[in-house]
């Protein structure tokens, strides 16, 4: 099957003292990145919220760093192109949909090119209404 990831679905593997940490990390843990996909852009996303953390001790960027080295072994970031952007947006315009939404969009355009039968996240209602299409396909880790 193949899968992908949202980028809170790393953040909460990360963080030991997310409340999603436990499931996250044992759904990441033994992943191929022949079956396992997440958006190129999430390991920038994965690296800027650990950083930047509002806790102390912060998150050394090393530590990090050393994860989404980890990530990308087990895991085929997506990428997207101008065309690809160009069609997120819209069909962002023709949903009447604004502001971060687009963010969303854009990695369920991720997990489209993926061709991913599961998806998983923790804002399962926004991705939900982005793309109902694909809601029986999305689920928590």
């Amino acid at each position: 099957m193949i899968e992908f990831f949202d980028t809170n679905v790393m953040v909460a593997a990360f963080l030991s003292s997310h409340e999603h940490h436990e499931n996250s990390r044992l759904r990441i843990k033994d992943l191929s990145p022949e079956r396992s996909y997440c958006a190129a852009h999430s390991l920038a996303e994965v690296y800027a919220v650990t950083t930047r953390l509002p806790r102390r001790p912060t998150v050394p960027p090393e530590d990090v760093f050393l994860f989404l080295q980890d990530i990308q072994a087990r895991l085929t970031p997506v990428t997207l192109d101008a065309p690809d952007y160009l069609a997120v947006l819209a069909q962002l315009r023709n949903d009447r949909f604004t502001g971060g939404r687009v963010y969303d969009a854009l990695l369920l355009h991720c997990a489209r090119k993926a061709n991913a039968q599961r998806i998983y996240t923790f804002n399962l209602r926004d991705f939900q209404r982005l793309a109902p299409d694909l809601a029986d396909r999305m689920s928590t880790p």
